[in-house]
């Protein structure tokens, strides 16, 4: 799946004067880190135990393998976070990604006076109810997928989407040599980080490289079987497809469309999270690539950061950029 900051977001910490270039180094100490925290590359430890007991609400989405890596990092932040005296309480979201999910999350965890809150909020329909959060003086860190729309959240982590677009868009350039045809099938075309993600390659593409054709976009909401099926229908359509560029969740769908269809070798897919689900689909030629957005380390690190603001007052970026690795599968060219 899902969400980060965006280029406007950069931009205006940039003209703030924080130094993003120092980000990677957020960690107190890393040997303060637990073994699954460091096995996922968190980055923020605790200060220390705080000197009151603290209440974190962490907000999110299931229904895919995605969301179970972000789960793994609220496990191991609930883990690591209560004998600091602060328990964290986990507020699941459901299956369908939509703003009035997260609005209702939100009333639910301000009724319940948490201390701090860490949230997926994805839609600028969230907006408002972020605003109140804050306002009320409850710190909000959005994680993962924030709103186009800029919030007055305390902090909001997450991939530069439009720039992992580009990342993608300028691989399947090299992968097809100037000349092909991609299909493309997104998340949820509400959602500004798919939007983004989706548009930093084709915009690339269309300005840069007119003999590469596009089918679609095509909306899978996130579902795997519906993912699977839009593959299959692009591939029987399109017999000259040679890539499936996949921006959110169905990456792994698509690459079984292209297994059981007999396309290994002929079509491959692009997409997102490097999870261990997706091994098998690297290792056998389906996907070629995965840029990496690191679900678990975002969620544990948005929780270690609440605990550090409330009871230690630490001051954080506004905006911080995760880095966005691209791994590669076996038959991928160079």
């Amino acid at each position: 799946m899902p969400f980060d900051i965006t280029r406007r977001h950069l931009l205006q910490a940039s003209a703030a004067g924080l130094a993003l270039a120092a980000l990677p180094r957020l960690a107190f100490a890393d040997e303060a880190l637990p073994e699954a925290a460091k096995a996922f590359g968190a980055t923020i430890a605790a200060k220390g135990k705080a000197g009151s007991p603290l209440r974190l609400a962490v907000l999110s989405f299931q229904g895919s393998s995605f969301w179970e890596a972000a789960d793994k990092g609220i496990a191991a932040a609930k883990d690591y976070l209560a004998p600091l005296n602060a328990t964290v309480d986990y507020i699941q979201l459901g299956t369908g990604l939509t703003a009035e999910a997260v609005v209702a999350g939100l009333d639910g965890a301000l009724s319940k006076q948490y201390d701090g809150i860490a949230v997926c909020p994805i839609f600028d329909g969230t907006v408002a109810k972020v605003n109140e959060a804050v306002a009320a003086g409850v710190p909000v860190i959005s994680f993962i997928a924030d709103s186009a729309q800029k919030s007055n959240r305390t902090v909001g982590m997450g991939m530069l989407a439009y720039d992992a677009g580009r990342k993608a868009g300028d691989f399947i350039v090299k992968q097809l040599g100037g000349k092909g045809k991609i299909a493309v099938i997104t998340g949820y075309l509400g959602a500004p980080q798919h939007t983004d993600r989706m548009n930093g390659a084709l915009d690339m593409i269309r300005k840069d490289h007119p003999d590469i054709k596009i089918v679609g976009p095509f909306e899978c909401k996130d579902d795997d079987a519906t993912a699977y099926g839009q593959a299959q229908d692009a591939m029987t359509a399109n017999p000259d497809l040679q890539i499936i560029y996949v921006t959110a969740g169905g990456s792994e769908a698509a690459a079984k469309a292209v297994r059981d269809t007999g396309n290994t070798g002929k079509v491959g897919v692009v997409g997102y999270d490097d999870l261990p689900e997706k091994q098998q689909y690297k290792t056998g030629g389906e996907i070629l690539a995965l840029i990496d957005q690191a679900p678990a380390r975002q969620s544990f690190d948005s929780l270690a950061m609440l605990h550090n603001i409330l009871a230690f007052k630490a001051a954080y970026p506004k905006d911080i950029a995760i880095d966005a690795p691209m791994a590669l599968g076996k038959l991928a060219k160079g």
